[in-house]
């Protein structure tokens, strides 16, 4: 058994784009995943998120539910398509306002604070027509969207999130088939993503900063993706290589904004340019932070936003020259990644490698000068049943994790169970269940059942014990 630190808040999380529905209500325009979802073969079990959860109009289902569970906050997203349907903010929707203003009147009502991120991967499709993540002008857009959130909501809202793991949305989605806004401009466009995601980004915290800092006294700070990378094998080629994975992986968007130098990771740019130069383009592909981005994007976070669900193990040794599309970002790590002889979990990147979460902490910490950490996503994805105990082992192994990565000195403030219920996992549809409450997808009330792991937690948040002895008794909890 073993206390967790008294200031460690825990709560749970969900998507807009997963959980809401309501695709095409009160004025709300297509997002990319609307559009992205009917391109056939782009999702695993061919469905949509028209409906998904029906969040928007059961939002208040939902908080009962957090109010079962105890939770210190929810942490959940806004969809920029609802809330400004042109994607500029020469118009604001007042449906789209009033809901949001409703989910944080009524969270607060109980007790609940509310960690609202800015960007969850559902840029408005018009926003994409002109270029999307890949136009530099879009640096623009982000801020004045964060602007209206910030008058709307700030008053309210004490945590921000701008954007939610920018890796996932920028290589998948500029530079492979797998995400929205399926532009695959392998090596190039996600690069071009990357870099004007880091400036708008940038933008959002600044004017934060700025403007609303004093008045409204909240913090605000991005999410990244920060499953650990390490080596094969303990010889030094694969550590070596593992550390050129991390870079890739992780380095690209918290190095420049979380390390005393900022810019890119050295290893991530060399290696590019190396290949670049033997592609025979005429310079690196990866595009160059002037002196003034680079000082405008450093330390531009108040937290570290960590999101972890399980590790990879690189090495060069299995990799063939031509195995991946040339130009690609996985040609120029050059290296293969696998999860070894651990037991894969039905949804295979949460293969449960617990060893790694304490890892990743600590590369955080040691890397970045023991910043506050906020691990805003962790979970297991399994395909159903309410009885989830190989879930609630993740779970309290995960956790054990963090608590040892606590007692090695890591500073970490929060907790987040991914998610609440399940919902429409992306590429997966909705086959990969991760919610700790089912959601019956059949039925048009999406009645919402607690899995034991939901009745584990509860727990957890009460007594704030790690009990690996205790095993919650399956009871019939409908929402």
């Amino acid at each position: 058994m073993r206390k967790l630190p008294k200031n460690m808040k825990l709560g749970v999380a969900t998507a807009a784009y997963q959980v809401e529905g309501g695709w095409n209500v009160s004025g709300k325009t297509p997002s990319i995943w609307d559009v992205y979802c009917h391109i056939p073969g782009s999702i695993k079990d061919g469905t949509t998120a028209e409906e998904a959860c029906k969040s928007y109009e059961f939002y208040k289902r939902d908080i009962l539910m957090l109010k079962y569970l105890g939770v210190d906050f929810y942490r959940f997203s806004i969809s920029w398509p609802r809330v400004l349907p042109n994607g500029f903010a020469n118009v604001i929707s007042k449906s789209g306002i009033d809901y949001y203003n409703k989910v944080i009147d009524e969270l607060l009502e109980n007790g609940i604070e509310p960690i609202v991120t800015i960007y969850h991967w559902d840029l408005p499709q018009n926003l994409q027509d002109l270029g999307g993540w890949a136009n530099p002008l879009i640096t623009e857009w982000f801020e004045d969207y964060a602007r209206v959130l910030y008058e709307e909501f700030g008053d309210r809202v004490k945590t921000w999130i701008t954007m939610n793991e920018p890796k996932q949305f920028a290589v998948f989605g500029y530079g492979t088939f797998r995400f929205a806004p399926n532009i695959v401009s392998r090596g190039i466009g996600d690069y071009m993503a990357i870099k004007n995601l880091l400036l708008a980004h940038a933008r959002a915290w600044h004017l934060y900063d700025k403007e609303y800092r004093d008045k409204q006294k909240g913090i605000c700070g991005i999410t990244i993706a920060t499953d650990f990378r390490e080596g094969a094998s303990d010889s030094a080629a694969d550590i070596e290589t593992g550390k050129l994975a991390l870079d890739f992986e992780v380095g690209l968007y918290s190095h420049p904004i979380f390390s005393s130098t900022g810019g890119f990771p050295e290893r991530v740019v060399k290696r590019i340019a190396q290949k670049s130069a033997e592609q025979g383009f005429p310079r690196s592909r990866l595009p160059k932070l002037s002196p003034e981005e680079i000082e405008y994007i450093k330390g531009t976070s108040d937290f570290y936003g960590f999101n972890h669900y399980s590790t990879k193990f690189y090495t060069e040794d299995l990799y063939v020259p031509g195995m991946f599309p040339i130009p690609s970002y996985d040609d120029d790590i050059g290296a293969v990644g696998t999860y070894l002889d651990y037991e894969p979990a039905p949804v295979i990147h949460t293969t449960p490698i617990p060893s790694g979460m304490r890892k990743a902490l600590n590369w955080v910490r040691e890397t970045y000068n023991n910043p506050p950490i906020m691990i805003t996503e962790n979970g297991y994805g399994t395909m159903g049943g309410l009885k989830d105990r190989v879930r609630i082992k993740y779970f309290n192994d995960y956790l054990n994790a963090v608590l040892d990565a606590v007692d090695d000195g890591c500073n970490v403030i929060s907790y987040t169970a991914w998610s609440l219920m399940d919902n429409f996992e992306w590429d997966s549809g909705l086959s990969a269940k991760f919610g700790i409450f089912e959601v019956d997808f059949t039925d048009e009330q999406r009645p919402r059942k607690a899995r034991s792991s939901a009745i584990w937690y509860r727990y957890i948040i009460a007594t704030r014990t790690l009990n690996s002895n205790y095993e919650p008794e399956l009871q019939d909890i409908t929402f």
